[in-house]
């Protein structure tokens, strides 16, 4: 799976504004689920049935919206000083990630801005040191980049 671009992220993104902006002070959040329930794109609803949140990631570890630094060489990754990090809300395996703007819902939306993808250990959009995430402990997010194509 490639990252996604919900229909609302793109239309702003072309319309107004950038991503660093549209996401600032937004989250992520990990879910577990089977892979054929991973929606389609990110603009489909999380359906709690098949979907249980696993993590929010804040900018300060538990509570403040993350924000995105400079880009540079098409890419834009962390801001400095923020450590994105956040509790484990359930005990399970991490399988898909969508990195929203604040008041996001998660209902089906095609104007919401998000971005989908896998987690992985190693060459996902989302790589986490462990799938296997366990309520109460802190799961940290150590780097982040977003690119566009060239």
């Amino acid at each position: 799976m490639a990252l996604l671009a919900s229909t609302g992220l793109r239309n702003k993104v072309l319309d107004t504004a950038s991503v660093k902006s549209i996401l600032a002070g937004g989250f992520i959040h990990v879910y577990s689920s089977t892979v054929a329930d991973i929606p389609a794109t990110a603009d489909a609803a999380i359906d709690p049935a098949k979907h249980t949140k696993l993590l929010t990631v804040y900018g300060d570890g538990f509570s403040a919206g993350l924000n995105l630094g400079t880009a540079s060489g098409r890419a834009i990754g962390k801001a400095a000083g923020e450590t994105w990090s956040g509790p484990v809300l359930a005990t399970g395996n991490a399988v898909f990630f969508r990195y929203v703007a604040a008041g996001d819902t998660g209902a089906l939306s095609t104007t919401e801005a998000r971005y989908q993808g896998r987690c992985g250990t190693s060459g996902a959009e989302l790589n986490l040191s462990s799938l296997a995430l366990t309520a109460g402990n802190t799961q940290a997010v150590n780097f982040a980049s977003i690119s566009l194509p060239g």
